[in-house]
């Protein structure tokens, strides 16, 4: 990578760093769970069972994928839709 490239990259995390960073919901998960990346430095966090802020990892992301499913299929069936398999 060039000294540009770097320097390019450098410039949001130490915004970040200064100034916090800005996340902006990326996914909804349920109504109370949301994915969230930041606009500057392109870090992403989710929500955790505590209602704070976690990194985005492989793990919490098939988690969050799974919750997602099951409150899918709890909200059709709250409405009376028919669930196929």
């Amino acid at each position: 990578m060039s000294n540009l490239n770097r320097k390019q990259a450098l410039v949001p995390k130490m915004y970040c760093r200064f100034f916090g960073h800005q996340y902006q919901v990326s996914k909804q998960v349920t109504e109370f769970v949301y994915e969230y990346k930041c606009c500057k430095c392109k870090k992403e966090v989710t929500t955790n069972s505590k209602g704070g802020l976690t990194e985005l990892t492989t793990q919490s992301r098939e988690i969050n994928a799974v919750l997602e499913h099951i409150h899918y299929r709890r909200q059709l069936k709250i409405k009376g839709a028919p669930i196929a398999e």
